[in-house]
C-alpha cells in the first residue's frame, strides 16, 4: 500500500552536514521525496509536534534542541513506507540501534539521535500536516517504479 511518511532530520544531522548521506539512503532505497524544505522550527510548532511528552521531563531540553538550529523537514512516499522508514532509521537511542541503520552509523547519544520519522499512519498525517501545506508536496512519476515494485 502506498502511503506518505513524515521525517525530519534533527540540527544534529543538518549541523553536522549529514542530509546527503540520509536522504541518499532513503532514495537508494527506492522511495521517493514527494516535499522538503530546510527550515527552523519555532517554539510553538514544536511544542505541538512534541506534545505526546509534554508531561516528561525531557520535554523542555527537547523543544530548546529542536528549535536550536535548522532541520530539514520532508515527506517520503512508498509501498508501506512508515514501517520500513522507521527499520532504516533504527532504535530512538543509538546506543540500541543495529549498525546499518541511521542512528546505528551516525549517533552515539539519545537527545542527539540525528532523525525523527513517524511511527503509524495516523502520526504521519498529523505531522505532515504540521509541517506542509498540501501545495507543498509534489506527486509525480518515478521512471523506475516497475524496477522498485513488482506491479
Amino acid at each position: 500500500m502506498m502511503e506518505k511518511s513524515f521525517v525530519m532530520m534533527k540540527p544534529d544531522a543538518v549541523q553536522r552536514r549529514l542530509m546527503g548521506q540520509v536522504l541518499c539512503r532513503f532514495e537508494e532505497k527506492g522511495l521517493q521525496i514527494v516535499a522538503a524544505k530546510l527550515m527552523h522550527i519555532g517554539e510553538d510548532l514544536a511544542k505541538e509536534h512534541y506534545g505526546e511528552h509534554s508531561e516528561k521531563p525531557f520535554f523542555g531540553g527537547l523543544v530548546e534542541y529542536i528549535t536550536s538550529s535548522a532541520v530539514l523537514a520532508m515527506v517520503i512516499q512508498g509501498d508501506n513506507c512508515i514501517s520500513l522508514i522507521r527499520k532504516m532509521v533504527g532504535a530512538t537511542n543509538p546506543k540500541e540501534a543495529d549498525l546499518g541503520t541511521i542512528r546505528g552509523d551516525f549517533a552515539l547519544d539519545m537527545g542527539r539521535n540525528i532523525i525523527h520519522a513517524s511511527d503509524s499512519p495516523q502520526s504521519a498525517k498529523r505531522e505532515i500536516a504540521l509541517f506542509f501545506d498540501e501545495t507543498e508536496i509534489v506527486e509525480y512519476e518515478m521512471p523506475d517504479t516497475n524496477l522498485i515494485y513488482e506491479l
